[in-house]
């Protein structure tokens, strides 16, 4: 099998220049996939053409990882509504600085006989003069050309209409694939489906001026199978930074998946081979409460980008919610995973000294009614503090007993949780 096949039997392949398949079983090639710095990290989309470079690699092939940082200054317009909010130039060397990192964490730059490398646009578009760049490269584009492709047209037919600086950035990705491919040997460029226009307007600009043919590959865009659209949650976007997607939250959207997803993703973000999928997918249809295929992938991926530790802990943060061990986990953790229970502020001051008496402190909160309740539930076995049944309504409970300082978790029976904060 080569990576053809290999991505073939993944049903990653959307659209392809003719000559690919061949190209790719005869010889390695050097290929690039693009990412423009629009934010400080990347998110869970981004993970298709980033895994698909390492499959790429683990191939035999040489890889480009493309940081936009030139064309970042300008914005795609493909698969965009409306114009991107413009970027400083420092905003944009930040964000290039915190994607390579990013990249660095799927690519091997080390291996000897086909080591990734990143590269930035910024290192030849910033050079070019506006003349030089309109006689040289301009002159090979048609208005017209550029006015059939989806991604100007999409945007020709709304109200906001089309800027011309993003109307340049097809010219500017096109001179990206001339230049790699005359400075690096680039055959091949990838992307998501929604940059096939700009794939094919390089490769018509490179036959033009060198009379070489070179080629194009895109991976369809992931969509849900209710038709919401992948990597978005209800706090937004799945970031790859931990800062802005906890390990936790990362952990909990892969678990989420649906059954009618969860094969799809298996075979698009994982390494797992055509059996273990196949087996993960008789095991979700016979038994899908089991949900071994979204454990599966729920371990992988957090595995893959935040590694051993981050699993464990992520493991142990899920199970807090059905009284698991708490101990461990940090104030993050708690927020995290306790973000949509009720919850009660009092000042960390009052908690200090011997503390609270656990019965005033289940009432004062307001998770209990009275201070019957709260002695009928103890007694009963049904009250916990950090997940820790309580057995004597004399416990009394201090800023020591708190997470970090910050948080207290109370619960009733097997569900019923109330978060404190400590302010």
């Amino acid at each position: 099998m080569n990576i053809y096949d290999e991505l073939k039997w993944r049903g990653m392949i959307h659209d392809q220049i003719d000559g690919v398949e061949k190209l790719l079983g005869e010889k390695s090639v050097t290929l690039y996939n693009g990412f423009d710095p629009t934010a400080d990290s990347l998110h869970v989309g981004h993970m298709v053409p980033l895994i698909a470079l390492a499959r790429f690699q683990r191939y035999g092939h040489h890889v480009l990882a493309l940081a936009g940082g030139g064309t970042c200054m300008i914005g795609d317009p493909s698969g965009r509504s409306a114009e991107r909010n413009l970027l400083s130039r420092e905003e944009v060397l930040h964000n290039v600085d915190c994607i390579k990192k990013q990249l660095a964490h799927f690519l091997d730059f080390d291996v000897k006989a086909n080591p990734a490398k990143i590269v930035n646009n910024m290192d030849w578009l910033g050079q070019l003069s506006m003349l030089d760049f309109l006689r040289d490269t301009g002159k090979y584009f048609t208005i017209n050309y550029m006015l059939s492709k989806d991604s100007v047209k999409n945007r020709m037919d709304r109200e906001s209409g089309l800027s011309f600086t993003e109307f340049s950035y097809m010219l500017l990705q096109s001179f990206d694939f001339l230049h790699l491919h005359k400075e690096m040997g680039c055959e091949l460029q990838c992307g998501g489906s929604d940059q096939w226009g700009n794939i094919t307007a390089g490769s018509d600009l490179i036959r033009k001026v060198t009379g070489d043919s070179v080629y194009g590959l895109t991976y369809p865009l992931i969509k849900k199978s209710d038709g919401t659209k992948f990597g978005k949650t209800a706090g937004g976007a799945v970031w790859l930074d931990p800062k802005r997607t906890s390990p936790y939250k990362f952990y909990q959207f892969w678990l989420n998946t649906d059954d009618n997803d969860v094969i799809h993703y298996l075979k698009f973000f994982t390494f797992f081979d055509e059996e273990t999928i196949n087996g993960l997918e008789a095991e979700t249809r016979e038994h899908p409460e089991a949900r071994a295929a979204q454990k599966a992938l729920a371990l992988e991926m957090t595995r893959m980008m935040h590694g051993e530790t981050a699993v464990a802990n992520a493991q142990q943060a899920s199970q807090a919610l059905f009284g698991g061990d708490i101990i461990g986990l940090t104030a993050e953790d708690i927020h995290d995973i306790f973000s949509e229970v009720p919850s009660f502020d009092m000042p960390a001051d009052q908690f200090g000294g011997d503390g609270i008496n656990v019965v005033d402190v289940l009432t004062g909160t307001g998770f209990l009614k009275s201070k019957g309740e709260a002695r009928r539930g103890i007694q009963e076995g049904g009250i916990y503090v950090n997940n820790n049944r309580v057995t004597d309504a004399a416990m009394n409970v201090s800023i020591s007993n708190f997470i970090d300082g910050k948080y207290l978790v109370l619960r009733r029976g097997k569900k019923n949780y109330f978060l404190v904060k400590a302010i």
